[in-house]
């Protein structure tokens, strides 16, 4: 991945994504927003306690980076995140919170779509042949029902991407040095117990990527941020970490 810095924002780029010349992506890190306390700073969720004030000040700062960097850049569409595997259909139609759902899916120039996370990973799917991306919220519940899977299958019905085709890029989020599930017996399936690392604590990078492997995707075509939010607090909220806490955003946009 590769930093980068404008003003007071920064993110992160993955090198899969840049390489296309077709998208706009970003992992928003923690910094150069108005919250303060266990918010500092770029706060982007309202439900965490934050004051809403600087939460609407942190997503507007967002919206001028992608409106300047971004020719024909129209708006920000979120989701609510649910823990479970269902996905919105984004157009210029839609609103700009789509609530229940998990992930979004659009075909629509110039809207960023945008997922809130701390721990969870988000994948960004971008279909070079049809034009299409999508953005995916997957904690723990998520990888258990299979969410990937299911959004690869989403972008088949409404695109008609061919897994073969789609780049997959997954954020920072949980690392395995950290991600403990004491009672995995009952929470995981038993086909990710294979994937401790130690007793208890399982390694959902290499799940993530068999999952998508199983799908159809290429493994050139996956590129996982292994980046640990619990253990990079200078860069990223982490509800295991702190439990209050604030939300980073990570966004795509089609040019």
């Amino acid at each position: 991945m590769n930093r980068k810095k404008l003003n007071d924002l920064e993110w992160l780029e993955f090198d899969l994504l840049a390489n296309t010349g077709k998208v706009w992506h970003a992992v928003f890190l923690r910094s150069g927003g108005f919250s303060g306390g266990q918010f500092a700073s770029l706060n982007v969720c309202l439900e965490v306690g934050d004051v809403p004030e600087n939460v609407n000040a942190n997503l507007k700062c967002i919206q001028e980076h992608l409106k300047a960097t971004i020719p024909a850049w129209n708006r920000l569409v979120g989701s609510n995140n649910v823990h479970g595997k269902a996905l919105g259909l984004v157009d210029h139609k839609s609103p700009n919170l789509l609530p229940n759902c998990d992930g979004l899916l659009t075909q629509t120039p110039g809207i960023s779509i945008i997922t809130q996370h701390a721990d969870c990973q988000v994948a960004l799917f971008y279909d070079p042949i049809n034009h299409a991306a999508a953005t995916v919220h997957a904690g723990w519940r998520g990888s258990a029902v299979n969410i990937y899977a299911h959004a690869i299958a989403q972008m088949q019905h409404y695109f008609h991407s061919h897994p073969a085709d789609l780049l997959v890029c997954i954020s920072p989020s949980l690392g395995p040095l950290k991600a403990e599930f004491i009672n995995y017996r009952t929470e995981l399936p038993q086909i990710f117990w294979p994937f401790q690392v130690r007793p208890n604590y399982f390694d959902f990078w290499a799940i993530s990527e068999w999952q998508l492997k199983e799908a159809g995707i290429q493994p050139e075509h996956i590129e996982v941020a292994r980046i640990s939010t619990y253990e990079n607090s200078a860069d990223f909220f982490s509800y295991r970490r702190d439990r209050v806490t604030g939300r980073n955003a990570t966004c795509i946009t089609l040019k």
